[in-house]
């Protein structure tokens, strides 16, 4: 769609989708990369303003409201959707990639929309993709958590719904701007409930650490980048300010990144370990001021980074040795040595080490919710800046890569070597994150809100200040070895409740209507069924004896007139005539007796 120069990047990775398919050989691979290299041509080069604007049942339906806001996370869904898609090269199930095309996709289109009614529809379509991108792995877990995934998302989208034509209702718009926490009604914190569905916010985050471990290895690292982070992006557009996603999101900062720490698989750690990282960005929202939005821009877009470098990193472990659990993991350093330096790279960034882009966006969040005297929030970032160094930068790659290798674990003979081109997405991942974390300002130019004094991350005082957060997180580690061990099976957190509605709804609802069920068919049996043979009986004897009787009574009855037909017929002539004779006889008598 090209209207007024502006080309939408959705656009491209519809059209992927739309003929994949069709296409044959193997050629088709490099496709994938054309609507990629479109979206970046598209978003590096597009002006603010107001574009696509369409009519749609008597309303004006925005495709294009691009700004600084929706430029930023533009651009980082154009970076990581070539990073994704180089990443994914080596996959051969189409629907892989038709799936992440339209995930995609409706990324691009909620970042982009200007109103509920296309958010509504990319929204869903996201949804959509994203489910596709659970269900390809093809096992009972995943198909299992791809419907809980897609049962979550369909609610938080009927939540959306709901909002967005409560408030057409009222307002007579369908507008999708800012909202001041003041003036909220109800519809508005239906559409809330919807958008803190897609960010994780903590209750609602319980189908994010269980559907990304259980995604395809590629599908995992495009789920990373772009279901959260829209989530930010659309909270940050419509409820900046709001004091209720401050404390929310210090609450997913400290609770996401304590279930890291004692996850099992490194797809589960790095998947609670989202919702820490989210936790940042929510509570830059929240607090509203210039800095904290800002740094939750900054934020989302390292994250996407170093998140999906990780990921990837993961699915080079699921590739080689087959499984991410970390009972089965250890001493792969020396066997998968530029794995161990890509995924350190990634450890440090999401560390928040100096001379990595997690150091120069982390301490923006934290240090403009200090300066907007939200104390305990800041101090809350603080604590999962640590946890995350334990989780992710120390306790995941020492069992995965340092220590010595389980007896029983993974086959070294049948160990398959890495694509060049998952490799090549990691390596493009890592000199990101390292580059803008030597120089920020590739980074900060492209911050949306204006602040009175720029924020300058290389000063004594923050270097300091992570390295002594970063070193004690290391001395923890040490004195507590002990208690930081492995275990096999699942923690459950928040998701021990749902299981135990499940339970409920179980008894309520199913198990009396199994015993209705059961009283039915034994009703059925002993009465119903006893009826029914009495029937069949009486159907059975009036079979016998009356239709039987009749057409076999008809049947002899003919048979004997034949047979007397038969005796008269002798040949003898003397005989018909005088048979003729009686008869014409008799019948001479009956005409003239009844005449």
């Amino acid at each position: 769609m090209v209207i007024s120069n502006f080309i939408h990047p959705s656009v491209g990775f519809l059209l992927l989708a739309l003929i994949l398919p069709f296409l044959p050989g193997r050629q088709w691979k490099w496709l994938l990369l054309v609507p990629p290299i479109v979206a970046l041509w598209s978003v590096f080069s597009m002006a603010p303003g107001v574009y696509a604007v369409l009519p749609y049942l008597g309303e004006q339906v925005t495709l294009g409201r691009v700004d600084s806001l929706s430029l930023i996370f533009a651009q980082v869904f154009a970076v990581m959707s070539l990073i994704g898609m180089i990443y994914a090269l080596n996959v051969e199930d189409k629907g892989q990639h038709i799936a992440a095309s339209l995930y995609v996709a409706g990324s691009f289109g909620c970042v982009f929309s200007g109103d509920y009614i296309s958010l509504f529809v990319f929204w869903e379509l996201m949804s959509i993709g994203s489910t596709f991108l659970v269900f390809l792995n093809r096992t009972r877990e995943s198909t299992l958590a791809g419907f809980r995934y897609f049962l979550f998302h369909t609610v938080g989208g009927l939540f959306l719904l709901g909002g967005l034509l409560l408030r057409y209702k009222a307002t007579g718009s369908f507008a999708f701007d800012h909202i001041p926490s003041a003036d909220a009604a109800l519809y508005d914190w239906l559409i809330l409930i919807g958008f803190c569905v897609n960010a994780a916010v903590v209750p609602l985050h319980a189908w994010l650490p269980d559907a990304y471990p259980r995604a395809t290895p590629s599908g995992a690292v495009f789920m990373c980048a772009f279901t959260t982070k829209t989530a930010v992006y659309v909270l940050a557009r419509g409820f900046a300010g709001w004091e209720v996603l401050a404390v929310a999101g210090a609450v997913m900062a400290v609770y996401g990144v304590f279930y890291a720490i004692i996850a099992n698989s490194a797809r589960r750690v790095l998947a609670y370990d989202i919702i820490s990282q989210v936790g940042y960005m929510v509570v830059g929202i929240g607090v509203g001021t210039a800095l904290t939005l800002d740094g939750t821009a900054a934020h989302a877009y390292a994250h996407i980074l170093y998140k999906s470098l990780l990921f990837m990193s993961v699915g080079c472990l699921i590739y080689a040795v087959g499984t991410d659990k970390l009972e089965k993991l250890g001493g792969l350093a020396e066997r998968l040595p530029w794995v161990t330096i890509l995924f350190t790279v990634g450890a440090m960034s999401i560390s928040g080490m100096p001379l990595f882009n997690g150091f120069v966006t982390k301490t923006m969040t934290i240090a403009g919710t200090a300066e907007a005297h939200h104390t305990w929030q800041a101090l809350a970032l603080e604590v999962a800046t640590a946890g995350t160094f334990i989780a992710v930068g120390i306790r995941l790659p020492y069992f995965v890569f340092w220590r010595r290798k389980p007896e029983g674990s993974w086959n070294d003979a049948a160990m398959k070597p890495i694509p060049w081109n998952m490799y090549a997405g990691m390596a493009l991942a890592a000199v990101l994150c390292i580059a803008q974390g030597l120089y920020p300002d590739m980074l900060y130019r492209s911050l949306p809100f204006p602040v009175e004094e720029p924020y300058v991350p290389w000063t004594q005082w923050h270097v300091l200040q992570a390295l002594l957060l970063l070193g004690f997180s290391g001395l923890a580690v040490v004195l507590l070895r002990g208690i930081i061990t492995v275990r096999s099976g699942i923690n459950l957190d928040f998701d021990y409740f749902y299981r135990l509605i499940g339970r409920a709804v179980l008894a309520l609802l199913c198990h009396p209507f199994a015993w209705l069920d059961d009283r039915w068919t034994e009703a059925y049996r002993v009465g119903g069924l006893r009826g029914l043979m009495l029937v069949a009986s009486g159907c059975s004897w009036f079979d016998r004896q009356g239709i039987d009787g009749v057409v076999d009574g008809s049947a002899a009855a003919v048979l004997g007139v034949g047979r007397i037909g038969a005796k008269v017929q002798n040949g003898n002539i003397q005989d018909y005539l005088a048979m003729a004779t009686v008869l014409g006889l008799a019948v001479f008598g009956l005409v003239w007796y009844l005449g």
